[in-house]
């Protein structure tokens, strides 16, 4: 039997300078638990897999044809299966409405890696985040070719830009890189001994996830927000939260909101946290009463009015609402979800199915009102989404 096993996602993240705050989405955790138990595993025997004599057939998309440019579109982010060199990246070309599969491949004559985690677009380049070939490869988005590959990352997670010429990077293990976006090259590492994840930028912090030490249990694991300023790279101030903070967004009234799973071992309920960012308390506490129910893919609109989240299906909550929601926007009717990203300009969803892990995914596109507009082949577990500037679909 498969038991599929990912470093997990989510996603894009982009800055929204005027209106000061952010879309930040974050991993699902459908496969989130089984991973935690196979990862210690894995780490010390790797290159095996947690899969049973897996079978790792190549496979070769007959299309070869390329888009004109990369300039104007929707990229999903197929995070393939762990340790099988199978990550890949779709695009949706907004100009020609067609779909283009395994771009990267078909652009530069080799693989994507080994778990694509997420992408971010900066400057006409496209920074892909490949956790467990622990490197960055920089694309051009004129033709999809890379530029550069930034190695000397840690199973690396997101990225944040700080500047014009300063990124941070999580990573899985103990510390967050620090990249220079003019040589693309790591500079430097904020030690951090924890796992981070999600990273949002307010004023002169960076606030990051923090889950804790990846080889403890969940009552071992000092879950919590890191605060660093971001002139001198340092950790300042910390905040304390439920276990496993997996996601972090920025709403319109400058509030954090923070996802935490309860941890991969179900050791405390899951809850939604509201954060005040500048008394760095939290403020307010939503717990959800299953918890093998997991929520996860925290996103918000952008209006930054509405924030959402998977828990089988979509759900939406107003950011000024007393209440967890009670039903889902989107059912899942049968459904793996497993990415979600919310379109920065349309606000239009994107939610994405995973199947069975083994066969190529699909993405669907839906209205700020759940109602379906269309749906797009993918690669094997399409996890996040990214956005071009111009891309209004």
């Amino acid at each position: 039997m498969h038991l599929h096993l990912n470093w997990v996602f989510p996603v894009c993240t982009g800055n929204r300078s005027k209106t000061n705050y952010q879309i930040v989405t974050n991993y699902s955790c459908f496969s989130f638990k089984f991973m935690l138990l196979c990862a210690f595993t894995a780490l010390s025997l790797l290159p095996s897999s947690c899969s049973k004599d897996p079978i790792r057939q190549k496979i070769i998309d007959p299309d070869t044809t390329r888009a004109a440019n990369y300039e104007n579109g929707i990229f999903i982010i197929n995070e393939g299966n762990f340790n099988w060199g199978n990550a890949s990246v779709t695009y949706l070309d907004n100009a020609s409405n067609h779909v283009f599969q395994d771009v990267f491949a078909k652009s530069n004559s080799r693989s994507l890696g080994d778990v694509a985690e997420s992408m971010t677009i900066v400057n006409g380049l496209g920074y892909l985040v490949i956790n467990n070939s622990n490197r960055i490869e920089v694309v051009s988005l004129k033709d999809f070719k890379s530029v550069k590959t930034i190695e000397g990352l840690h199973l690396p997670r997101f990225l944040q830009v700080i500047d014009s010429n300063k990124a941070y990077v999580t990573n899985l293990l103990n510390s967050i890189s620090i990249i220079d976006l003019k040589t693309n090259m790591v500079t430097k590492a904020i030690q951090t001994n924890s796992w981070t994840e999600n990273l949002v930028r307010y004023n002169k912090c960076v606030f990051v996830t923090s889950i804790g030490s990846f080889n403890k249990p969940s009552s071992q694991r000092n879950a919590q927000i890191l605060v660093i300023d971001i002139g001198t790279d340092a950790v300042v101030d910390s905040i304390q939260t439920g276990k496993e903070p997996i996601g972090l967004v920025l709403d319109k009234y400058q509030k954090l909101w923070a996802l935490c799973s309860g941890g991969y071992d179900n050791y405390e309920a899951p809850a939604l946290l509201r954060i005040n960012p500048d008394l760095r308390i939290v403020e307010k506490e939503f717990t959800f009463p299953n918890l093998q129910e997991v929520p996860g893919r925290l996103c918000i609109n952008p209006t930054g009015d509405t924030i959402y989240f998977l828990k089988g299906g979509v759900f939406q909550m107003p950011v000024l609402s007393q209440t967890l929601p009670g039903q889902a926007l989107i059912n899942d009717d049968g459904r793996l979800f497993y990415g979600l990203n919310i379109h920065p300009v349309s606000g239009y969803i994107y939610v994405s199915d995973a199947k069975d892990y083994v066969q190529n995914g699909t993405a669907f596109q839906y209205t700020v009102h759940g109602n379906l507009i269309t749906h797009y082949a993918t690669g094997r577990i399409p996890g996040s989404f990214c956005f071009t500037r111009g891309a209004i679909r």
